[in-house]
């Protein structure tokens, strides 16, 4: 038999796989992440016919070559770069996240570990983070106070129970603002809002009565005069007040006391102690006190206005119960929620894997990869993206990066190989009948 038909055999074997090829790749056109993927062909086993001979000096014969016979063609290698970055699409689905670099993003699925860069998760029932086909996506957890704990990869959670509150806290601190009108010699009343330690709101009204002036001393004074708290809005058993007073630059018109000393008193004035001063505050035993700062107010000749706000310097001002009102990814994979009471905290980070040789990673469907012996390791723990110069981005997908152009030419460049190999059978078949045809 003529080689040649075996040669043709193979070739137009080796062009069906690469169209093969080339239909996968413009059928994933529009597929999250994927990869585009290449053929090469590789010759292979030569027949020699006649090996190759050196120059002999003594019968002063020159060195032939050798003469081989190629016996066709193979596929050499289906490549694929997991790596090579696709365009991003705008989605502003918090859950949907692309990785810049050269990561992967860690998933499981039925006790086996996978990779990808396809990021369009979502949350199931639980409140798990997964992928489309119900993979969870691992990483990190963290502690309590929202240290990220790096150790071993786990399924994270964009919501459970554990995150759906934060703690509050009592206030410490009272700040008085606005002014007091120097023409003015009668009560101004303000009320002061404050959490306790279990996040109940209370309110106070206080009043700002005037007592004296001081011509020689060049100062006025007034009293801090409490009255009634209500919690939440009810009455309560609770009454507030405060020994100090608050004295002006008769002059100036400037508040001359800070927040030294000065404090509102709260008093439980139940039977059976149920006003629980003993989460307002500082507890002083039979009492609780709030630290007052009166030092912003001033004394000018301008209608009164007194404004309260709680905490002193920034710090003290106490906080409800925090209940979750969303959760978001920043660019370090941190996972973050956000409270109705301000607080924002970290409740895991994603982690991403890399590899020496990427491309040595096996596709199993469902845009997942798996590592191989050629691929690298995983270690089980994973990398903090951060660390890299690479960044997850929240509200983008990575798209696929197939180039119909480049699968469009090489479609054609694969069917004209296609067609040659096929003219080889052909022709080859012609010679054929041609040397039976000496029969007759």
């Amino acid at each position: 038999m003529m080689r040649s038909l075996f040669s043709a055999v193979s070739g137009l074997k080796a062009h069906q796989t690469k169209m093969d090829v080339i239909g996968n790749n413009i059928a994933n056109v529009n597929t999250v992440a994927y990869k585009s993927q290449s053929v090469t062909f590789g010759d292979v086993y030569y027949q020699t016919t006649q090996v190759a001979t050196g120059p002999n000096e003594a019968s002063g014969k020159g060195g032939t070559n050798a003469k081989q016979i190629g016996l066709g063609s193979t596929v050499g290698a289906i490549s694929v770069d997991p790596t090579a970055q696709g365009a991003s699409e705008r989605t502003d689905n918090t859950w949907d996240l692309m990785i810049s670099g050269d990561k992967f993003f860690v998933v499981s699925n039925a006790g086996n570990t996978y990779f990808t860069r396809a990021g369009d998760f979502t949350t199931d029932l639980d409140g798990a983070i997964v992928t489309q086909s119900g993979a969870n996506v691992m990483g990190w957890k963290a502690d309590a106070d929202g240290n990220i704990i790096k150790d071993r990869v786990q399924a994270l959670y964009a919501t459970s129970p554990e995150y759906t509150y934060t703690a509050p806290a009592a206030t410490t601190g009272v700040t008085i603002t606005g002014n007091v009108d120097s023409r003015e010699t009668g009560d101004i009343a303000y009320t002061v809002n404050f959490y306790d330690s279990l996040g109940n709101e209370y309110q106070a009204t206080l009043n700002l009565t005037y007592d004296s002036k001081d011509a020689a001393a060049g100062t006025t004074s007034y009293n801090v005069v409490g009255g009634s708290v209500t919690m939440n809005g009810q009455p309560t058993e609770l009454s507030v007040s405060c020994d100090s007073q608050v004295v002006f630059n008769t002059n100036t018109g400037a508040s001359m006391v800070g927040n030294a000393g000065l404090a509102l008193t709260f008093t439980d004035n139940s039977a059976d102690g149920s006003g629980n001063i003993a989460n307002i505050g500082t507890n002083n035993g039979n009492t609780s006190t709030i630290n007052l700062d009166a030092s912003g107010l001033t004394m000018y000749a301008a209608a009164s206005n007194i404004n309260a706000t709680m905490g002193i310097n920034g710090t003290g001002a106490g906080k409800a119960v925090g209940k979750m009102t969303s959760v978001g990814v920043n660019e370090a994979g941190q996972i973050v929620a956000s409270y109705s009471n301000g607080d924002t905290k970290k409740i895991g980070q994603i982690a991403v894997a890399s590899f020496t040789n990427p491309s040595g990673l096996e596709k199993v469907g469902d845009n997942l990869y798996a590592a191989t012996l050629n691929s690298g390791s995983f270690d089980g723990i994973g990398e903090d993206i951060s660390e890299s110069s690479g960044k997850i981005t929240s509200g983008y997908l990575e798209m696929s990066n197939v180039d119909l152009a480049d699968q469009f030419t090489n479609m054609i460049t694969t069917q004209r190989g296609y067609q040659a190999n096929s003219r080889i059978i052909t022709v080859s078949d012609t010679m054929l009948e041609e040397l039976i045809n000496l029969k007759r």
